[in-house]
């Protein structure tokens, strides 16, 4: 028979496969790479795995417009987002470097260590990082490394030369047994890491064995009508499975309650250490708080409201003695992320808690287990701390936080809010009396009024529901009688101290983002 113009030789074949096969072995140490990472991070901490240490320094160096992107595109998905582009990423030089071994000895090993020295330096970056951080990285590298090298080395065998045939698909029967192994390593030391961690911090069984710590001084009840209970509109109190989640923790810090210690230093006359013991012997509180997430765009869902028992901060405060010209609260979490919040917020009376539980039961692992900060009226990147293992007194002309370094403000109270929850915006609805029903906030000051509009008319008064506590937002409804047509609502609030929501629109960075919230309602 003839070959026809398409069919490419054998030995064209052959070669096409091989570095196919080359591209696939790279791919493989790669893998070896993270798995042998970070099964051996799991005696060191987690944030040393050459995975997460490559993702962490990844959040904490991208430039502002790419953060600003990620939340515009992903929201609260960025992390998986970023997981996903990072896995990507490793198959990609994976393939580069199985490639760059084939076509020259040594090469592919060298830039697989050249990659292993940047994993030793994020994971060296993270604040409770030793030297022991980099041993991870170390061994996975080696590891990877000789993978590579054997598997190119098979492709290269005298055995090649005697099976291969113009239709076998990869030529080497040692290659295939060879690759088999190595994606088994890979995938079995990821799967071994993380199992043998669950089980070492047992975080599970610590929550669950967590009790709630009794409590006098209660928040009062929730009065009759706060919830407004129109369908599809915002609940009172937030469920914790729908509270909005917002850090730079690429994996949930685990802490248990023994392990668990908050190192007090700094600007203060007495430097002490508590631990889970020392914290619950003190009076704990109930308080309903609203949080507010600064990257909220105007009507947006970054904002919710929960019950929290916690132990108040003013009187860790008074007892470590804050020296007089000590002005910021700089607290850091487990994973390195720091906030600062102005110590006079600390002392000025409002119910600022170190916070154990949330909606009656142990905090979420998400949300901070097993101990994070409550501080209202402050937006959270300069208050609300989650595995708060650290607290330095100093000044903010002296320190900056994490966020505050990245050109973002210092001192950040909630700006008055207000957004319309329902209907939908462009939802049909039909002519007739149409209940429009929505949210606003201004922590700590509390709502006074709130008026809605509709096609730039006059503004109309809302029917507010009962104020809980000027540190929850508040509910409200207004009764339209619709008309054909397409027609534009508008929403603003007034707070209690007469000043009026902000019409102006600014973007969430560096203070909170302002502006009058808008729905389009299609009635017909």
């Amino acid at each position: 028979m003839s070959t026809t113009l398409t069919e490419r030789p054998p030995q064209e074949r052959r070669v096409k496969r091989r570095y196919t096969a080359s591209a696939v072995t790279g791919i493989i140490a790669a893998a070896v790479v993270i798995g042998i990472g970070e099964l051996v991070s799991v005696p060191i901490a987690a944030n040393s795995s050459p995975f997460f240490a490559i993702g962490n320094t990844t959040v904490d160096r991208a430039p502002e417009w790419a953060r600003k992107f990620a939340i515009d595109t992903f929201g609260t998905n960025d992390k998986q987002a970023l997981f996903v582009g990072m896995t990507i990423a490793m198959i990609l030089a994976g393939a580069l470097i199985g490639v760059a071994e084939r076509l020259k000895k040594w090469a592919g090993a060298a830039a697989l260590v050249l990659l292993g020295f940047v994993a030793v330096y994020a994971a060296m970056q993270r604040v409770t990082a030793d030297w022991t951080y980099a041993i991870p990285s170390i061994v996975g590298v080696v590891c990877g490394a000789a993978t590579l090298v054997v598997l190119i080395r098979a492709l290269d065998s005298p055995e090649d030369a005697e099976t291969a045939t113009a239709t076998t698909f990869l030529p080497r029967r040692r290659f295939l047994a060879l690759a088999a192994a190595g994606a088994a390593v890979a995938a079995s030391t990821v799967v071994a890491g993380r199992y043998i961690r669950e089980r070492l911090v047992n975080i599970v069984a610590d929550r669950e064995n967590f009790r709630l710590p009794f409590v006098s001084n209660k928040a009062e009840p929730i009065a009759p009508g706060t919830d407004i209970s129109v369908p599809d509109s915002t609940s009172f109190i937030t469920p914790n499975a729908t509270f909005y989640r917002i850090d730079t923790a690429l994996q949930v810090p685990q802490l248990t309650t023994q392990e668990w210690r908050l190192k007090i230093h700094g600007m203060v006359d007495n430097e002490i250490t508590i631990d889970w013991d020392d914290l619950t012997k003190r009076v704990p509180i109930e308080r309903i708080i609203t949080l507010t997430c600064v990257s909220n765009e105007v009507g947006g869902p970054l904002a919710g409201n929960a019950t929290w028992i916690g132990y108040p901060i003013k009187d860790i405060l008074d007892e470590v003695g804050v020296q007089a010209d000590a002005d910021m609260l700089l607290s850091t979490s487990i994973d390195g992320w720091t906030s600062g919040t102005p110590v006079e917020i600390l002392r000025d009376g409002r119910d600022a808690i170190l916070a154990v539980a949330m909606n009656g039961e142990p905090l979420p692992l998400e949300h901070g287990y097993p101990v994070r900060q409550v501080v209202p009226g402050l937006y959270g990147f300069v208050s609300a701390t989650k595995w708060v293992v650290d607290w330095e007194f100093t000044r903010f002309d002296r320190a900056e936080a994490y966020w505050t370094k990245r050109g973002w403000g210092d001192r950040a109270p909630i700006k008055t809010a207000s957004r319309i929850d329902v209907p939908m915006s462009l939802a049909p609805v039909a002519p007739g009396p149409v209940l429009i029903a929505g949210t606003a906030w201004a922590q700590h000051r509390g709502i006074a009024k709130v008026e809605i509009r509709i096609d730039d008319g006059p503004w109309q008064e809302a029917t507010l529901a009962p104020q809980y506590s000027i540190d929850t937002w508040r509910q409200w409804t207004w009764q339209w009688d619709a008309t054909l047509g397409n027609h534009v609502a508008q929403v603003r609030a007034t707070d209690l101290a007469g000043d009026v929501q902000i019409e102006e629109r600014v973007p969430p960075i560096p203070g909170g983002s302002s502006g009058w919230h808008t729905r389009t309602f299609i009635v017909r």
